[in-house]
């Protein structure tokens, strides 16, 4: 049952044919074999009971939280060793709104350490693998989200996106995944990492349970002051509606296969793929067109993308001390006992992004580094807000190709396709709506399109993305382990 989407579970519920305890009950089955499997959980809710049935499409359903997310009572640790035993005295804005809907809470996904990494590898618990591939990566930072929706422990997941980190691993593991208009969903309760680029979204195996799921966590909060009334937008209605003048374009400068002289057949192939994916919307009606963008801009994108979350990061986790949070450290004094804590808790990748941000604060740096990222991080969002004065929605492919191998893997971006790998991150820029759904295989991987549209056009995006999604077969499927020599 749990394999189902929302609205069929939901009216197996209403039915009697089975019961929101049954439910959960199966889903921490999952959750236990999909741990040896994937080790996709830094905890797993062995107690939790059903719920009640209401008119309420969420209600009974069990769902897994992403581990950045404030759980009262529940152990919440960013899957980091700094706050590995911390437990929250209150929840999350949108986790509260989730349990009002009557959704019930059976697992904490794990994530890269504070959502600072793209792989899975980074998790306190350990890597996460691949539910098609355990070689591979399922990307990050929402990992542990995105292998568990893939595998069938439940048909969704919340995540949170900084960079990427709901949309590529929902390319990864062949599902859907959606970061809305920044403020949509309350940021309250959410661990921050970078505050005017954090979004919080959720991992889903079709484009209407992402919009069944983020119309209960979005809404104005007062403990958010980036949140907006979104109470206006029905984001599942959308999904039925053609909203649009139907014109999208896609940025040839990333999608030009003869841009990249040394492409692997994986990256020719994923190219192949999301041409495929152009030709659809021309059946569908839509008018296609290739743009340019200022190739020095994109290029710049992952090392404004460093600079201006490296810096933000830095400021909102002074508070890890060791000395209010986690574990203490050992020393004759306060000082020593916060670089002993920091020193041993972090990851060598939190403490090199650390490093960075500090850099590009200093006052001798600001100007050089921090001001000049935010003012190419202008020019970029005004080069998006350009095509959307003509254009409904912007249309690419998302990385270079299906899940990499984890083996040998680094945090490094390779220069010859760091365009293809980083340009989501321009969404995070502007605080625009984007959406990520499976769009086909490459050496029987999963890989993703994605669709991006103006600020505060959710609507828009969902009733796009919905009907592309009509033209596929990929929905609602469940990852199939393939086993490559």
């Amino acid at each position: 049952m749990l394999e189902k989407d929302i609205l069929s579970i939901h009216d197996a519920l209403v039915r009697g044919e089975v019961t929101s305890e049954e439910l959960v009950r199966e889903a921490i089955k999952r959750s236990h074999e999909v741990e040896e499997s994937c080790n996709a959980f830094v905890t797993i809710l062995d107690d939790q009971k059903g719920g009640e049935v209401t008119d309420n499409l969420l209600s009974g359903i069990p769902y897994g939280l992403k581990d950045n997310y404030s759980t009262k009572g529940i152990l919440s640790t960013g899957s980091s060793n700094t706050l590995k035993d911390y437990v929250p005295f209150f929840s999350a804005t949108s986790v509260l709104n989730l349990k009002r809907a009557g959704a019930v809470l059976v697992n904490k996904t794990a994530m890269d350490e504070f959502g600072m990494g793209g792989t899975g590898t980074t998790c306190h618990t350990g890597v996460v693998t691949n539910p098609w591939d355990h070689t591979r990566m399922t990307a990050g930072s929402s990992a542990g989200s995105a292998a568990a929706v893939a595998s069938g422990v439940y048909p969704y997941a919340t995540g949170s996106d900084t960079g990427d980190s709901i949309r590529k691993p929902a390319a990864y593991c062949g599902i859907v995944g959606y970061k809305p208009t920044y403020g949509m969903i309350s940021r309250y309760g959410l661990f921050a990492f970078a505050s005017s680029l954090d979004h919080c979204g959720v991992l889903t195996r079709s484009v209407r349970d992402a919009a069944i799921v983020a119309d209960e966590m979005k809404g104005i909060d007062p403990n958010d002051m980036t949140s907006w009334d979104s109470s206006y937008m029905h984001l599942k209605e959308a999904c039925d509606k053609d909203l649009g003048k139907k014109k999208v374009c896609y940025i040839k400068e990333i999608c030009d296969i003869t841009r990249y002289p040394n492409a692997t057949e994986e990256l020719k192939s994923h190219l192949d793929n999301f041409m495929k994916t152009i030709d659809k919307f021309k059946e569908l009606g839509y008018q296609v067109d290739e743009v340019s963008i200022n190739e020095k801009l994109l290029v710049a994108v992952p090392s404004v993308y460093v600079i201006i979350s490296c810096a933000e990061a830095t400021s909102n986790m002074s508070n890890l001390t060791g000395i209010v949070f986690g574990p203490r450290g050992e020393g004759e004094n306060y000082i020593e006992m916060m670089k002993d804590h920091r020193t041993k808790g972090f990851s060598s990748l939190i403490k090199r992004r650390f490093v960075i941000g500090s850099y590009v604060l200093q006052k001798e740096n600001q100007e050089r580094y921090f001001r000049n990222a935010q003012r190419v991080r202008r020019l970029i969002v005004d080069e998006y807000k350009k095509l959307f004065q003509t254009y409904d929605a912007v249309v690419l492919p998302v990385g270079s190709g299906p899940a990499k191998k984890l083996e040998g893997s680094t945090d490094i971006l390779d220069d010859s396709t760091q365009i293809l790998e980083e340009h989501l991150q321009i969404g995070n820029f502007g605080g625009f709506p984007s959406i990520t759904i499976p769009d086909g295989f490459v050496n029987q991987l999963p890989v993703g399109v994605n669709i991006t549209c103006n600020c505060y056009e959710d609507e828009l995006m969902f009733s796009i993305a919905s009907k592309l999604e009509g033209t596929m077969n990929y929905k609602g499927q469940i990852a199939k382990e393939v086993c490559h020599d």
